[in-house]
């Protein structure tokens, strides 16, 4: 490990598992302290226990609940005031085509992915912003980019987090905090695993045709994506705001479109 974290302090959303435990991981190797957060108690506990390391803390929050996020950001005020970065990882999923999408299914995965992300991201900024040197990575989707069918409502609110994303790094320059975005693809998760056996696939199959084609035709890791978000996060990428850094295999260089 070259510690490019070493004294610095990051928060993490959806925290409990796949992509955000595998940046809490990572960032605890390279010296960050880490906040871990979610709206699941037992997915948290499971992580910090996993990661074994008195550098991670833990808070459950349901991002999309403003006075839960007033007080996520009081326990960072209570603990030094200290946040030198931002991972927003935190998402849920709908799965209708757009003509068969309700105003309850669009409010749900609103109220997570776009107004909770927003939310979580103003509460932190006054700290990001008195680090001198604060960086916000969004983990978005190369379906905020390409888009595809089935999943209209994850993709647009995805789409939406790229554009939040270059505009919070025009805004917040003159402030020291840069923003950028990581957007994966076919990621093998325990989320993704699970839905597969609830459709009666086993792991095998999924791992065989479940991914999206891509040029590199197999999934992603959790490390994968977690290894650009560091360098992000990191000051070696000082000279970089506003940027959107497809991490999928491919996907989005094939135009590969699904129905």
């Amino acid at each position: 490990m070259t510690f490019r974290l070493q004294g610095k302090t990051a928060l993490v959303t959806g925290g409990g598992g796949g992509i955000g435990e595998a940046i809490g991981r990572l960032f605890v190797a390279e010296g960050a302290r880490i906040v871990l957060v979610d709206a699941d108690a037992q997915a948290l506990a499971r992580t910090a226990a996993r990661i074994q390391s008195p550098q991670v803390a833990t808070q459950v929050c349901d991002i999309s609940d403003e006075a839960q996020v007033g007080a996520l950001a009081a326990f960072i005020g209570q603990e030094g005031g200290k946040l030198d970065i931002l991972v927003n990882n935190a998402a849920v999923r709908e799965y209708h085509r757009l003509a068969d999408a309700d105003a309850a299914s669009w409010q749900r995965i609103l109220a997570v992915n776009v107004t909770g992300t927003a939310l979580v991201t103003a509460a932190m900024l006054p700290y990001l912003r008195d680090s001198g040197r604060g960086a916000v990575v969004n983990v978005a989707s190369t379906f905020g980019l390409s888009g595809r069918g089935g999943m209209g409502q994850y993709d647009a609110t995805k789409a939406a987090m790229i554009a939040a994303t270059r505009v919070l790094a025009i805004e917040e320059a003159r402030h020291g905090v840069r923003a950028n975005a990581v957007c994966p693809g076919s990621v093998l998760t325990g989320f993704t695993l699970g839905r597969a056996a609830a459709r009666g696939m086993t792991e095998n199959e999924l791992v065989e045709r479940g991914c999206v084609p891509a040029p590199i035709n197999r999934w992603g890791d959790p490390a994968e994506i977690a290894a650009p978000v560091l360098w992000l996060a990191s000051d070696e990428a000082s000279f970089i705001t506003g940027a959107v850094l497809p991490v999928d295999g491919g996907v989005s260089a094939s135009g590969t479109r699904l129905a």
